[in-house]
Parts: C-alpha cells; structure tokens; sequence
C-alpha cells in the first residue's frame, strides 16, 4: 500500500538540493510586489486590453493542506462563497466578460460558473482545456504540506511548491490517484494523446505546454478587444503572470496567489502591463489570504 511514509522516504532519495536562500522569502515578495500584492513596474503608456486572471476558490484538499494538482477535487463550502462574492465584486464595478477559459478540472470550471452566475452573465462563452490545469505534482500528490515541511524542512518543500525548474519525481502507477487521473474520459478530448500528458511538472513545464495556448487561443481573442477571464489555478496563473510581467526566475518564488481574488492586468497593445497588477478587493483580507496560503509550507503537526 502507497503511504505517506514511503512518499516521504522517496521524495528525500529525489531531492538534494540545498535550502533557498534567506531574500528569497519576505525580500523577494517585497521585490515583486508592494503590500497590496501588486507587481511594482513603471507606467508604459496606456491599457489598451484588460485581462483577468482568477485562482479557482478554495478546495476540499486546501483545507486538508494536501498536494492536489490533477486530482479532480471539488470546492468546499467557504470556495463556493468566495467564487460568489468575486462576482459580486466584479459586478459592482461594472466590469464584463466576453470570454471565460477554464482548465479541466472541476474546481476550475465550477469557480467560472459561479462568477458568471454571480454577473447575472451566465450566457458568456466557457471555453475548457487541459493546458490550463494546475501544475502536476507527480509523487508529491496527496502528500501534507506540513508534514512534508516537519520532515524535510520549510526550506525544502519551498522549493517543490515554488522554484521555477524543479520537477518532483513522476507519478508511479502504484500511486493512489494514478489511475483516478489517468483513466478519466475528460483525457481522452486534450490536443495529444493521452500516453503524452504529464507525469510530473516543473513551473516551467507549465509554463512551457501553458504558452502554445496562450498565444494561439487567449491572445487572438483579446486582440480583438474581447475581455477575458481565464478561471485557473495558483500554478497556471503564476506562469502566465511570469510570461506577461517579466518576472525573473528567482523573483517567481515570491508571488503567492489566494484563491478567489480576481487579478486585473492592464495591457498595452503587445500585452505588456502598463501598470502594476491589481488584487482587487479588500485588502486586509487579500493579504491575510495570501498569508494563509504562504503558511501551508511551514512545519505543523497534524495530529499525534
């Protein structure tokens, strides 16, 4: 039987690497955005296009704390709130979509509903694609944040959860959720065969089988001055965000996203912000949320 333990033993023989150097932490966030969470970039001329991105609310598997990635997890209670009452907000400030993208995975699609039903704007296009799901975690999938944090040090599990190029260990098919994943028919529709999907993902992997969809799919239908909202996930946005801002390799490590706060990006005519990105609601509670998400790698006993 697959357990946690041997999870754990199996992922220290995968990983030797040294811990993430101290700015990487409070000085590398303060490097990429300012205390309301936006990106600090100078102004380059007027916003042409508004994009908005939106990590689905939160899971089942968030509240547990556990690696989920490609397991189709549903929304808990409070990540149904949270998709409302960012509809609402974007309703009252009178905002509209055109087109919606999704990834595959419930929580995505199930996010985007709410929004749009929330906007009074249920008739919008949902468009859904494998390209945009979460990150794949491989082995790590399951696995507790915290526990992994009391084992291998908080240092360590930062850089499964966020370096740029460090890919877990792949998925075997002795794993638990290996074969939920790979034999669900939702599989069978993606653009490559389904023996090509990922076992296992870097941020740059994602970023990598992200791009060809951004820019063949998303940019042609911004471009034609449609206002897009793409319902992702924490890793799928963080990518896109690495890919429109400019963000460095090292830089990415520092952004957090929580689930549920819509992200406004203003964009020039080649797509390039014109100003800092907005999180837009209150912000006492954006930063207490993104507070919460950076404690999920930090070392916590779960139980005796």
């Amino acid at each position: 039987m697959w357990t946690v333990a041997f999870g754990l033993v199996y992922l220290s023989r995968q990983f030797k690497r040294g811990p993430i150097p101290n700015n990487t932490n409070s000085q590398q966030q303060e490097r990429t955005a300012d205390h309301h969470g936006k990106l600090l970039l100078p102004v380059a001329g007027m916003a042409k296009y508004k994009l908005f991105l939106l990590r689905h609310g939160e899971g089942a598997w968030n509240i547990e704390n556990r690696f989920c990635s490609w397991v189709d997890q549903k929304l808990s209670e409070a990540g149904v709130k949270e998709a409302q009452e960012c509809g609402r907000l974007l309703k009252k400030r009178g905002y509209e979509f055109d087109q919606v993208f999704t990834s595959l995975l419930s929580r995505s699609v199930h996010t985007a509903w709410l929004v749009l039903e929330a906007m009074g704007q249920e008739w919008v296009p949902v468009v859904k694609s494998w390209r945009l799901n979460e990150r794949h975690y491989g082995a790590l999938i399951g696995l507790n944040r915290a526990e992994m944090a009391l084992n291998h040090g908080e240092a360590q599990v930062k850089i499964w959860r966020r370096s740029y190029d460090v890919t877990p260990p792949p998925i075997p098919e002795s794993h638990p959720y290996f074969f939920e994943i790979y034999n669900d028919r939702r599989y069978t529709s993606c653009d490559v065969p389904k023996e090509s999907l990922p076992r296992s993902e870097s941020l740059k992997d994602v970023l990598d089988r992200l791009l060809p969809y951004w820019e063949n799919v998303i940019v042609p239908e911004i471009k034609k001055g449609q206002t897009v909202l793409i319902s992702g996930h924490g890793n799928s946005c963080r990518a896109l965000l690495k890919h429109i801002e400019g963000i460095s390799d090292e830089d990415i490590v520092g952004v957090t996203l929580p689930t549920g706060i819509p992200i406004l990006l203003e964009l020039d005519e080649d797509l390039r912000p014109v100003r800092p990105r907005q999180l837009l609601g209150d912000q006492e509670k954006i930063q207490a949320a993104i507070k919460k998400v950076e404690d999920q790698g930090k070392a916590k006993r779960t139980g005796k």
